[in-house]
C-alpha cells in the first residue's frame, strides 16, 4: 500500500513539476513576446517620425518647432521601450531563475526519498537496527522538509489563484501602479498621449506640404518666370491627398477627387513625363520621376505614422496590457493553477507514504529482533 502511494505520489509530483514548469514558461515567453512586439511598434513609430525629419517634396519640408518637437518626442519614445524592454526581460528571468532552482530541488527531493526508502527497506529486512534508526531520524527531518515544501507550493497555488484573480480585476478596472507591474508595466501615460499628438500632427503637415505643391507648383499652368518651379508641366491635373485629419487633429473624412495612402502613388504614376537632362518634361504630364518619388516617400511615411494611431490609443488606456492579461487568464492561468496543485499534493502523498514506511521500518526491525531473541532464548 505504501509503495502504491509512494509510486502515485512521485508519478503525480514529477509530472505537475514537469507541465508547471512548461505552463510558466510558455505564459513568460508570451509576456515577453508582448512586451517585445510593442516596444518594436514604439521604436518603429519613432523610426518613421525621425525620418519625417528629412522628407523634402521640392525643397519643401517640415515645420522646425515640429522638427524639435519630434527630437523630443523620440527620446522619450526610446527611453519607454527600453524600460518596458528591459523590465519586462529582467522579470522573466528572475522567474525562470526561480523555477529552475525550485525544479532541480524537486528532482533532488524525489531522488533522496526513493534512495532513503529502498535503503530503509533493506536495513529492517536484514534487521540492522542501528542503521534503521539512523534512517528515521533522517526520514523524519526529510519528511519534516518536504511537508515545508508541501507547504510552499500550496502557498504557491494560492499566489498563482490571486494573482489571476487580480489579472481578472485589473482588466475590468485598470489602477496604476499596482503589483502587476512586475509582470508587465504599462508605457507611460503622458509619453503615449503626446506621441499620439505628435504622429498626427506629423501625418497632417506632410500631407499639406504634399498638397500644397500639387496645387500651387505641379497643377499651375504658367510659362516660365523667375521665382516659380516650372517644368514644362501639362496635361490632367493631379489629384490631392486626402488628409486624415482637420487643422485641430480631427478625423476627417476623404472627399471625391482625393486620392487616399493606399493607392496615392500608383495613381499618380499615370501623371508622369519623361523629362530631358534638365529636368524639363518632354512629354506632357504633370510630374517628373524625382518629384514622385519625393511625394511618394512623404506619402509612406506619413501613412505608416497614420496607421500607428489605433496602436498608440491603445497605450494611453494600457489596452495592450489589458489584453495580454485577459489572454493569460483565459488560456493560461487555468494550467498553472491545476499543475501547481498536483504538485503539492505529490509532495504530500510522498511525504505520508515516507512518514508510514518510518513507522513500518520500526516495527518490523523490531518484531525481527524479537524473534531472533526469541528463538535465541528457546534454542
Amino acid at each position: 500500500m505504501m509503495v502504491l502511494i509512494f509510486s502515485v505520489g512521485c508519478i503525480v509530483l514529477y509530472t505537475g513539476q514537469g507541465k508547471f514548469h512548461s505552463s510558466t514558461l510558455d505564459t513568460l515567453n508570451y509576456v515577453v513576446k508582448q512586451a517585445h512586439i510593442t516596444s518594436e511598434s514604439l521604436q518603429n513609430v519613432s523610426d518613421y517620425l525621425a525620418a519625417a525629419k528629412t522628407i523634402g517634396v521640392n525643397s519643401v519640408t517640415l515645420a522646425p518647432d515640429v522638427q524639435s518637437n519630434i527630437d523630443k518626442i523620440d527620446r522619450k519614445i526610446n527611453s519607454s521601450a527600453t524600460t518596458l524592454s528591459y523590465q519586462t526581460k529582467k522579470n522573466s528571468k528572475d522567474i525562470k531563475d526561480a523555477l529552475d532552482s525550485v525544479g532541480l530541488a524537486l528532482i533532488i527531493v524525489a531522488a533522496v526519498i526513493l534512495f532513503l526508502a529502498f535503503l530503509g527497506f533493506l536495513f529492517s529486512v536484514f534487521g540492522l537496527q542501528c542503521l534503521v534508526y539512523f534512517l528515521v531520524i533522517l526520514g523524519w527531518i526529510l519528511v519534516a522538509g518536504t511537508f515545508i515544501l508541501c507547504g510552499i507550493f500550496l502557498l504557491l497555488h494560492n499566489v498563482v489563484a490571486d494573482t489571476c484573480v487580480s489579472m481578472d480585476e485589473w482588466v475590468k478596472n485598470p489602477t496604476a501602479h499596482t503589483a502587476l507591474d512586475d509582470i508587465l508595466p504599462c508605457v507611460d501615460n503622458a509619453t503615449a498621449q503626446e506621441t499620439l499628438k505628435q504622429t498626427k500632427t506629423v501625418t497632417n503637415q506632410l500631407v499639406s506640404v504634399v498638397d500644397r505643391i500639387i496645387i500651387n507648383v505641379v497643377n499651375r499652368n504658367f510659362p516660365p518666370q523667375a521665382g516659380i518651379v516650372y517644368y514644362n508641366q501639362s496635361g490632367p491635373l493631379l489629384p490631392v491627398l486626402c488628409n486624415p485629419f482637420n487643422s485641430d487633429l480631427t478625423n476627417r473624412q476623404c472627399v471625391a477627387g482625393e486620392v487616399d495612402f493606399s493607392n496615392a502613388t500608383e495613381v499618380w504614376k499615370n501623371y508622369i513625363c519623361q523629362p530631358s537632362s534638365s529636368g524639363i518634361c518632354k512629354t506632357p504630364g504633370r510630374l517628373t520621376p524625382t518629384l514622385h518619388n519625393q511625394m511618394a516617400s512623404a506619402v509612406n511615411v506619413s501613412y505608416a505614422l497614420y496607421r500607428y494611431g489605433p496602436f498608440l490609443v491603445n497605450l494611453q488606456d494600457c489596452t495592450f496590457v489589458r489584453d495580454t492579461f485577459t489572454d493569460i487568464s483565459r488560456d493560461h492561468c487555468p494550467g498553472l493553477q491545476r499543475h501547481s496543485k498536483w504538485i503539492y499534493i505529490g509532495l504530500f502523498m510522498v511525504s505520508a507514504a515516507v512518514m508510514l514506511s518510518l513507522i513500518f521500518w520500526v516495527i518490523y526491525a523490531r518484531e525481527r529482533r524479537h524473534r531472533v531473541y526469541t528463538k535465541n532464548l528457546m534454542d
